[in-house]
């Protein structure tokens, strides 16, 4: 089978699941049913209910730091120039690879990377535009403690739950949530109706799927926490909730180096510019681990291509290969 055709079919069972789940969670199995062709939209930009649409697939790497360069500290937004000469240095140096560190064994060389050769379309030097100074906020003294605790079990690793998440593949990290471009695999596809919005990220493949009609958060701790969604005006707005301990993938040990809790509070916001960009937004709150909240402000551009299936880890040996060499370096003491 042609490598184009075999993706494509991968492509359709990942969607035709994604669906699936939706209609099972939402017990809404009538709804299997094909309905006849409505008559075409006046407006493509508008879904079901009036609501914009933001349906499509949506790719998220961007060259724009996380957290200002300090050395920019005054300057909150790039020049015209500025973002064309960084652009263009992405793109020059998009393959080019690096020597390791001196005792570094190496990973993935550039061929698998794909960290974007973009900067977002705000025009901003980071990603954080709250606090002012486009840095995160400092640590609390518990963040701190948590923080040293979380090094210090890593760096034994007496077994797998001393890992980071996307260590043990239960969550991408940079899906999230909250969605954070970096490494490889930063897309996620909408799929939407006037009742629930779906969200598929390529890294892990999940879906997570988030009510729209107004119900109260449940009680169950998750990987991905607990979403509830409403629009404000022709903002798509997610409040999410019930994380558990071990981080999102994004906000955990190694992801932004920091690990959030249980009390972390996302509240995300989609809101669509124009036919090829989307505005991500979103403000972290966890008042264990930061000592005030923060706000992230980032374009998403829209892709033609499909979700491919990504496995994490299937033949992939880095697992037992970090237990057995924290079991060698406990023989050497």
């Amino acid at each position: 089978m042609q490598e184009p055709v075999w993706r494509s079919l991968v492509f359709a069972r990942a969607i035709e699941f994604a669906i699936a789940s939706v209609i099972a969670a939402c017990g809404l199995a009538a709804a299997q049913t094909t309905a006849p062709p409505g008559p075409a939209k006046t407006n493509p930009a508008r879904a079901s209910g009036g609501h914009p649409d933001l349906q499509g697939v949506w790719g998220f790497a961007t060259i724009t730091p996380l957290q200002r360069p300090r050395d920019l500290a005054e300057k909150a937004e790039l020049t015209a120039e500025d973002r064309a000469k960084l652009e263009d240095q992405a793109v020059r140096n998009e393959f080019i690879e690096a020597p390791p560190r001196s005792g570094d064994v190496g990973a993935y060389n550039k061929f698998w990377i794909d960290a974007g050769t973009k900067a977002v379309k705000t025009g901003r030097n980071s990603l954080i535009v709250d606090p002012p100074d486009g840095r995160l906020p400092p640590l609390t003294p518990t963040g701190q403690q948590r923080q040293a605790a979380l090094e210090e079990r890593t760096r034994i690793a007496a077994g797998p739950e001393d890992l980071t998440t996307w260590d043990r593949c239960l969550v991408g990290f940079n899906a999230g949530p909250p969605m954070i471009g970096g490494g490889y695999n930063a897309y996620v596809q909408i799929l939407q109706t006037g009742d629930y919005v779906a969200l598929l990220n390529e890294m892990v493949h999940d879906t997570r799927v988030i009510p729209l009609d107004g119900r109260p958060h449940g009680k169950l701790r998750q990987w991905r926490g607990d979403s509830r969604g409403r629009w404000d005006g022709d903002t798509l707005v997610v409040d999410t909730t019930n994380f558990r301990r071990e981080g999102t993938g994004t906000l955990s040990l190694r992801g932004l180096g920091f690990s959030v809790d249980e009390n972390l509070h996302l509240t995300e916001r989609f809101r669509r510019l124009d036919a090829t960009t989307l505005l991500y937004e979103y403000t972290v709150d966890d008042p264990t681990v930061w000592t005030r909240p923060w706000t992230v402000s980032m374009t998403m551009e829209i892709i033609h291509q499909p979700i491919y299936e990504y496995a994490c880890h299937e033949g992939n040996y880095a697992m037992s290969h970090i237990l057995s060499g924290a079991r060698a370096k406990e023989v050497q003491k």
